[in-house]
């Protein structure tokens, strides 16, 4: 199902959030961006989801019209069939510069030199623009949550923070997919994978004190339910507080429970 974020009449943002069914995957969402006549399609997922997704986006675009494909980091479920849409639009791919050279490992035409290195935004640690219509998407740095090149992608024009896996929570199919209204209820849904997949402490810390300077109306992450300014601050003072990563390594490389 579709739940449309944002809609001035120019700029859209536009959520696809129960696309998996039943046990096949774990729940994940995917983003439309749209200014103007261009689009971005943000953490499209893999092959289980490119046909789902097809269906969702066409009745909002055109595929000519998607001309981004933004990647968070590299995983499955993230940028899997990044073959098709690159086959199927006319959209470039933007990632950190670090999984550049991964991403055509998903690719079968990239050897066969119809799509080459001109496909590719690679993204420096420090983040950047992403021209979109008469705006533009910035990438801001995500180290290490979880992925060593990992990206959060702020719309200065709906002010959304697309967060990727910080602030994912783990729902059942079938929720319905609204903010979430009382953060202290919420965070067992998130305290377990924030505590494996979360690199260390330091890095939340740095993240949510960028985060606080951007001061976003809202932070959606790449699964599970949005949070907005009723719930922010308490996300924001968790996560800064979180032991998580390589801080619960002990003696012989297990994690503390």
């Amino acid at each position: 199902m579709s739940t449309i974020l944002f809609d001035n009449g120019a700029h859209r943002c536009i959520v696809f959030n129960d696309l998996v069914q039943g046990d096949d995957g774990v729940q994940a969402n995917q983003f439309l961006i749209q200014d103007g006549n261009e689009a971005a399609l943000l953490d499209p997922g893999g092959d289980l989801l490119y046909t789902p997704l097809w269906l969702a986006v066409t009745p909002f675009v055109r595929l000519q019209q998607i001309v981004w494909i933004l990647a968070s980091h590299q995983d499955p479920d993230i940028i899997g069939a990044v073959d098709r849409w690159l086959t199927n639009t006319p959209a470039r791919v933007a990632c950190s510069r670090l999984w550049g050279r991964f991403v055509p490992h998903s690719v079968s035409h990239y050897q066969a030199g119809k799509i080459g290195g001109d496909r590719y935004l690679l993204l420096p640690d420090e983040g950047g623009v992403v021209p979109l219509g008469a705006t533009a998407l910035r990438a801001l740095p995500a180290h290490f949550l979880h992925s060593v090149g990992n990206f959060s992608f702020f719309d200065p024009v709906s002010r959304i923070l697309f967060s990727g896996d910080v602030g994912s929570s783990m729902i059942t199919h079938g929720t319905d997919f609204a903010p979430v209204e009382e953060f202290a209820s919420h965070v067992g849904a998130m305290e377990g994978f924030h505590r494996r997949y979360m690199g260390s402490n330091r890095v939340t810390r740095i993240w949510a004190a960028m985060v606080r300077r951007l001061d976003p109306e809202m932070i959606v992450p790449q699964h599970g339910l949005p949070m907005d300014r009723r719930t922010i601050p308490a996300f924001l003072a968790w996560l800064e507080e979180l032991r998580c990563g390589i801080d619960l390594i002990e003696q012989g490389g297990h994690v503390a429970a």
